[in-house]
C-alpha cells in the first residue's frame, strides 16, 4: 500500500502530540504508600499502582466510594486500605496485582465518616505488622475526635484492640516490639500551624516494659512516624511548613531533612526503607541513605467520568423563587441558574446558562418587563437583569468590592435595592445604571429593609446604642431617618401595606416568664407581637369598634387616597397599635390594608383587621405575593403553587412542574466558581480583615493552580480546605457538595463484648454494656428484661445461621440496626440445647459506654470522698451538655465540694449559663418551723470548693469554659491544655451544590485586660496532669485522682453556713 512519506511523518507528530495530552503528568496523587519497587496511590478516590521510577500508572480498583490509606504488606505483594465496597467505610485487602478485594472489619456505623469531614474517615488503615499477619487500623465508635487502634487478622476474624486508650498513625520497629504512634488524628482539620493542646507528639510504647515515651515534646505538630531502621522519621511543622524530620533513637537528637517552605508534605508512608509522600499535589520518594527526595514523575491514561459535563435536573437545588404579577411565570433560582418557569402549561427557559457562575435571588420587575438576579460571573457579585422575552444580559453594576446579600425591585419598577457584606444599603437606577449609597450600618448588616408602595421611603431596623433593635424610616427624598419605635423593645421585620397606610413590624414587648421546676428563675421564650403604626394622623385605627349609634363620619379614613404615602413622622410612636393575638414568634407580613397575612410556626395565618378573626391560610408552607397582590406563590414540601389572591384558605392543588428545570452541569467550571467563592467569602466574612497578616489574594494563588488537576468533589474538598487552613484559624470548615456515594448500612450491635471460642466457633458474651435501664437509648438489647441473657453465655445462631460459620459474627449482623432478629442463646458453646431469643440490635453503642463510665466516675468519686463530692460531667456545650448539667447538678446541691469534668467538651455555646450557676454564692438563708432544711438564696447554690478537669478534647465552647472558670476564680483546674478554637462561626453561604464552609467572623477577648485569648494554644490547667496510656487503658485516671486529692484538702478550709438563729423573743424583734 502506498503511503505519502510527509504525511506518514504528519500522522507520527499528531500520534505523538495526542499521547502527549493524554499522559499529561498527572497531579493531586494522595495517600502514597511503597514496597520499594511500586507506589500505591489514591487518585480521583480510587487507587493506583506505578514503578517506584515513575511511568504510568495502572487502575487497581473502581468502585463508587472511595479508597485510600492503602498499605504494603511487609512481603510487598498485598495491600490493606480502606473502602466503601459495601456502604460503610471499612478495612479491605487485596493483591498487588489486582483481585477481588476482602473484606475484613465489620464496625458500626458512624456519623461522621467521610474524607470530606474534618475529623476524617472511620477506619483508617495504619500499618502492618512486621509479621505481615494482623492489619492495625484506626476505629472511632462515636462523632469525637478520639480513636483506638485495632489489630484484625489479614485472613479475616474477630478484631482487637491494641492495649492503648487512643491512637493514630504509627509504625512498628522492625523487631515488633515497639510502636512509634500518634495519640491524636487531626490530618483532615482545615487548620495549618497549630499549636494548641491537641498538637501531637511521637510516642513510643514498648509492649515489653509496657511504658509509653514522649520522644518529641514539641508545641508544634510532629506526626506520622515512620520507623526505618534504627531511626523514626516523622513530619513537623515547627518551622511553619510540614517537612520530613528524622529522630535517632541511638542519641535522642532530631534533625531537619527536607526544606520545603511553599507546600507542606503530606500523608508519608515507609517500607522500612524508602519514604513516599505528597508535596504540592506530586508524589516524592525520599532515601534516607542519601537523604535525597526524588519526584515520581507518574502519567495517567484512564478515562475520568466524574467531571465529565451532565444535564441534570436541578429542582432539588431551587434557592429562592419570584412570581410575576400576573402570576404566569416564576423565576427560579437553582443549581447556580436563573429558569423562567411557567405556572401552567408552557416553555422552561433556562435563561443564563452559565455553568462556571452562581446566579442567585431571581426576581421579576413589578412591571413584568425584566428579571433581576445576583451573579458573580465577572469575579465578584454583581446586578444584573434580562428582558422578559428574552435577548441578552445587561450588567446593572460594575466594580463591585463585596458579596451582595440580597436585592428587591422599588414597586415602580425604575429601581433595585440591595444589602451586602460591607453592611450597606444601596439603590441602583436601572436606566442609568448608576448606584447610590443610601445607608451603611457600623454595627451590623441589613436584613429587613422594605420599601414603600410609592417608591420613596425605606423602612428597616437596626441596633441602638443599647443594642436594643429600633425600626427606622428613611425619606429617599431628603435623606434623613426617622425612628418608629423606641429602644425600649427589640422591633424588626417591618413592612408596608399594599394601599400605603400602615407599618406593620414585630416587636418584643409580651413579657410572660416561664419558672422553672429546677430551680426558682425564669426565662422568656415567646415575646414577640404584632405591631401596625398608622403613618398618617389621618388613618384612624383599624381596632375601632363598631356601633350603630357612632356616627359613621368620625370614624371615616382621612388619609390622602393618591399613590404618595403621607408619613407624618412628629408624632409616630402614638400611632402604634398590637394586633390583638397570643405573644409567639410572627414573620413575613404582608397586607393590603384590610388583612394581615402573617407565618408563625410554619403556617401561614390571615387576619383579618376589620373582623379581628384569625385563618389558618396553608399549613407547613411559605407565601410571597407578586406585585399588584392579584397572585401568591406559595411553597410547601419542595413544590409550588400559584394561588389568587387575597384569600384566606389557599387551594393548594396544583403543583408547578419543575420537570423541565435542567442546567448543564460542568464540573470542572463549578469547581473553580466554588473555589473562587470560598476566597471571596474568607476575604469578606473573616473576624478580623488583616485575615491574620496573610496575604489572602497570594493564598489564593498559591492553591488556585491545583483546581484543574481536580477531579473529584472530595478534590475540590481539599484544595479548598488547604487554603482556608493557611489562616490558622480553629473553626474555618469545609464540607463537600454533591457527589455520589454508596449507600450506608446500618450495622446491628448486641450492646456487648464478644469473644470467638477457638474450639467450637461460637461467640461468648464477655460483657454486657448495662447502661440505663430507664432508657432504651442507653441500654444493651440483650439486657431487656425476660431475656435472661447473662455474661458467659454463647451466641450460636442469628436468624438460623451458625455463628461458628462466620470468623466475625457481625458478618450476619449487616444491616441489622433496629430490625427484628433472632438469636439462639445457650450457657454452653454448642447448638444443642440453645433458646431463642428476638430482640432489636442497636445502631451505636457509645451512648452506652459513655452512661458507663460517667456512672463508675460518680462511684470512683463518692467512695473516694465518703459521699462530700459531687461529679458532673459535661459532654458538650449544647443541649445535652446542659440536659447533663442539669441532670447532675441539681441532685447534688448538698455535695460541700464538686469536680467538674469538661474533658472531650465538643463545644456549643451554653458555658455562660453553667458559669453562672457555679458563680452563685449564698447571701441569705431561708428556713420554715416545719421543716429542718434550709436553703440559699440565689436558689441552687451549690456552696463549696469546685474543681474542674480539662484536657486536649476540651474544646470551643469548651475552651471558653475553662478560661471563663479560671477568669472568675471558681476552682482549681486540672489536666492538660485544651484544644484552644473560640472563633466563632454561623450558616453558610448558598453555594451552588450544597457545599457548606463555615468562616470564622467573631471571638472573644479578655475584659479586664483587653488582649486576645485561647486561640491556637488553649486554657492551661493550674496542675499538669497527662493520663498515663498504660495506667489510664488499665481504669487509672490520673487526672480525677489528683481532682479527688486537691478537693479533699480544700475542703478542710470550708466553713459551713449558718445554722438557724436561736429562737426569736420580743427583745430581738426591738420589743
Amino acid at each position: 500500500m502506498y503511503m505519502n512519506k510527509q504525511l506518514l511523518l504528519t500522522l507520527v507528530a499528531c500520534t505523538s502530540l495526542s499521547l502527549q495530552s493524554r499522559a499529561e503528568e498527572a497531579r493531586l496523587l494522595r495517600f502514597p504508600t511503597t514496597n520499594g519497587q511500586e507506589v500505591v496511590f489514591t487518585f480521583g478516590g480510587d487507587l493506583y499502582k506505578a514503578p517506584l521510577q515513575g511511568g504510568e500508572a495502572v487502575l487497581l480498583t473502581s468502585h463508587t466510594g472511595y479508597e485510600l490509606f492503602a498499605r504494603f504488606s511487609p512481603d510487598g505483594k498485598s495491600i490493606a486500605f480502606t473502602g466503601e465496597y459495601d456502604g460503610n467505610r471499612e478495612v479491605y485487602s487485596m493483591p498487588i496485582e489486582g483481585g477481588e478485594p476482602k473484606r475484613l472489619t465489620y464496625t458500626s456505623t458512624n456519623a461522621r465518616d467521610d474524607v470530606g469531614d474534618r475529623m476524617g474517615p472511620n477506619n483508617v488503615t495504619m500499618t502492618w505488622t512486621p509479621d505481615g499477619k494482623h492489619i492495625i487500623y484506626r476505629n472511632r465508635i462515636s462523632s469525637s475526635f478520639t480513636g483506638k487502634l485495632w489489630s484484625v487478622p489479614v485472613d479475616g476474624g474477630m478484631p482487637e484492640q491494641l492495649p492503648l486508650p487512643e491512637g493514630g498513625f504509627c509504625s512498628y520497629s522492625p523487631d515488633g516490639k515497639k510502636l512509634a504512634y500518634n495519640r491524636v488524628f487531626r490530618e483532615f482539620r482545615t487548620w495549618k500551624y497549630y499549636r494548641g493542646g491537641m498538637a501531637d507528639d511521637i510516642w513510643i510504647y514498648d509492649s515489653q516494659s509496657k511504658t509509653v515515651k514522649n520522644i518529641t515534646n514539641n508545641v508544634a505538630q510532629d506526626i506520622v512516624p515512620m520507623w526505618i531502621g534504627d531511626d523514626i522519621y516523622f513530619i513537623s511543622d515547627r518551622d511553619m511548613t510540614m517537612n520530613l524530620f528524622v529522630y535517632h533513637t541511638s542519641n535522642g537528637q532530631t534533625e531537619k531533612v527536607t526544606n520545603y517552605t511553599d507546600y507542606d508534605i503530606k500523608f508519608p508512608n515507609s517500607d522500612g526503607k524508602i519514604i513516599v509522600y505528597e508535596h504540592a499535589g506530586f508524589l516524592y520518594k525520599f532515601d534516607p541513605k542519601s537523604k535525597q527526595s526524588t519526584q515520581i514523575h507518574i502519567t495517567l491514561n484512564g478515562e475520568n467520568n466524574i467531571a465529565r459535563p451532565e444535564q441534570k435536573k436541578v429542582a432539588d437545588y431551587i434557592s429562592a423563587a419570584g412570581l410575576s404579577s400576573d402570576g404566569k411565570r416564576i423565576a427560579i433560582t437553582a443549581r447556580g441558574e436563573v429558569f423562567n418557569v411557567p405556572a401552567g402549561k408552557g416553555v422552561t427557559y433556562n435563561i443564563t446558562r452559565t455553568p462556571g457562575a452562581n446566579e442567585r435571588n431571581a426576581d421579576w420587575s413589578p412591571d413584568n418587563k425584566y428579571i433581576a438576579y445576583i451573579s458573580d460571573r465577572t469575579g465578584e457579585t454583581e446586578i444584573w437583569i434580562e428582558k422578559a422575552e428574552g435577548g441578552e444580559p445587561v450588567q446593572l453594576t460594575k466594580g463591585n468590592d463585596t458579596y451582595i446579600r440580597s436585592i428587591q425591585w422599588s414597586p415602580d419598577s425604575k429601581s433595585i435595592l440591595y444589602t451586602d457584606r460591607k453592611n450597606r444599603v444601596v439603590m441602583v437606577d436601572v436606566a442609568s445604571k448608576s448606584k447610590k449609597e443610601i445607608l451603611r450600618n457600623p454595627e451590623q448588616e441589613f436584613h429587613d429593609v422594605a420599601i414603600s408602595p410609592d417608591s420613596k421611603w425605606l423602612a428597616y431596623s437596626r441596633p441602638a446604642s443599647n443594642q436594643m433593635q429600633v425600626v427606622y424610616l428613611y425619606n429617599l427624598a431628603d435623606k434623613k431617618e426617622y425612628p418608629v419605635t423606641e429602644k425600649w423593645y427589640n422591633s424588626s421585620s417591618p413592612e408596608f401595606s399594599n394601599d400605603g397606610k400602615y407599618l406593620i413590624f414585630s416587636s418584643d414587648r409580651d413579657f410572660n416568664p416561664i419558672y422553672g421546676s429546677l430551680e426558682w428563675n425564669h426565662v422568656y421564650t415567646r415575646t414577640g407581637g404584632i405591631y401596625i403604626a398608622m403613618l398618617s394622623r389621618a388613618t384612624p385605627s383599624p381596632f375601632l369598634p363598631d356601633n350603630e349609634y357612632v356616627n359613621k363620619d368620625d370614624k371615616k379614613d382621612n388619609s390622602d387616597e393618591s399613590n404618595t404615602l403621607v408619613v407624618d413622622t412628629d408624632d409616630i410612636l402614638e400611632r402604634i397599635v398590637k394586633v390583638p393575638l397570643n405573644a409567639g414568634n410572627y414573620y413575613n407580613f404582608y397586607s393590603d390594608g384590610k388583612t394581615l397575612w402573617y407565618s408563625e410556626g410554619g403556617n401561614i395565618h390571615a387576619y383579618n383587621l376589620k373582623e379581628q378573626q384569625d385563618e389558618t391560610v396553608a399549613e407547613g408552607a411559605s407565601m410571597s405575593v407578586a406585585a399588584g397582590g392579584k397572585k401568591a406563590l406559595f411553597f410547601k414540601n419542595r413544590n409550588f403553587y400559584v394561588a389568587d389572591f387575597p384569600t384566606s384558605k389557599a387551594k393548594l392543588e396544583k403543583r408547578v412542574d419543575m420537570a423541565d428545570m435542567v442546567a448543564t452541569i460542568d464540573y470542572p467550571k463549578e469547581w473553580a466558581q466554588i473555589f473562587d467563592e470560598a476566597w471571596r467569602a474568607f476575604r469578606d466574612g473573616f473576624y478580623l480583615e488583616n485575615m491574620h497578616g496573610v496575604n489572602w489574594k497570594n493564598i489564593k494563588a498559591k492553591y488556585e493552580v491545583l483546581l484543574p488537576y481536580v477531579t473529584t468533589r472530595l478534590d475540590l474538598n481539599y484544595v479548598i480546605g488547604e487554603m482556608i487552613s493557611e489562616l490558622a484559624c480553629g473553626h474555618a470548615y469545609v464540607n463537600p457538595g454533591e457527589y455520589k456515594k454508596p449507600e450506608r448500612i446500618p450495622m446491628g450491635l448486641l450492646g456487648a463484648e464478644l469473644s470467638r471460642d477457638a474450639k467450637s466457633g461460637f461467640y461468648k458474651i464477655n460483657k454486657l454494656i448495662k447502661g440505663a435501664p430507664y432508657s432504651k437509648s442507653l441500654r444493651s438489647p440483650l439486657t431487656e428484661q425476660g431475656l435472661n441473657v447473662k455474661e458467659g453465655d454463647y451466641i450460636t445462631a442469628i436468624d438460623g445461621i451458625p455463628t461458628s460459620s462466620v470468623e466475625n459474627i457481625y458478618k450476619l449482623l449487616i444491616g441489622k440496626a433496629d430490625v427484628m432478629t433472632e438469636l439462639q442463646i445457650n450457657s454452653k458453646n454448642t447448638l444443642d440445647g440453645s433458646r431463642k431469643i428476638v430482640i432489636k440490635p442497636i445502631s451505636d453503642e457509645y451512648p452506652l459506654y459513655h452512661y458507663n463510665w460517667v456512672q463508675n466516675n460518680l462511684k470512683k468519686v463518692e467512695k473516694a470522698t465518703n459521699g462530700k463530692v459531687g461529679y458532673i460531667y459535661i459532654p458538650d456545650m449544647g443541649p445535652e451538655g446542659l440536659n447533663e448539667f442539669a441532670r447532675y447538678f441539681y441532685p447534688q446541691l448538698d455535695k460541700e465540694g464538686l469536680i467538674i469534668d469538661d474533658r472531650s467538651n465538643g463545644g456549643g455555646n451554653i458555658s455562660p449559663m453553667i458559669i453562672e450557676r457555679l458563680l452563685r454564692n449564698p447571701y441569705r438563708m431561708t428556713m420554715s418551723r416545719t421543716s429542718t432544711n434550709v436553703s440559699t438564696i440565689p436558689d441552687a447554690t451549690q456552696y463549696g470548693p469546685k474543681v474542674l478537669l480539662i484536657d486536649k478534647y476540651s474544646a470551643s465552647d469548651g475552651d471558653l469554659f475553662p478560661w471563663s472558670f479560671k477568669a472568675n476564680k471558681i476552682g482549681t483546674v486540672i489536666g492538660t491544655r485544651t484544644w484552644g478554637g473560640i472563633v466563632g462561626i454561623s450558616g453558610s453561604l448558598p453555594y451552588m451544590d450544597g457545599t457548606d464552609i463555615r468562616v470564622p467572623f467573631f471571638t472573644n477577648y479578655d475584659a479586664k485586660s483587653g488582649q486576645w485569648i485561647v486561640e491556637n494554644h488553649g486554657v492551661d490547667p493550674d496542675i499538669l496532669i497527662d493520663n498515663d496510656p498504660i495506667k489510664e487503658q488499665a481504669g487509672e485516671d490520673q487526672q480525677l485522682e489528683k481532682a479527688i486529692e486537691v478537693i479533699m484538702e480544700q475542703l478542710k478550709d470550708r466553713k459551713p453556713l449558718p445554722k438557724v438563729p436561736a429562737p426569736r423573743t420580743f427583745k430581738d424583734l426591738g420589743l
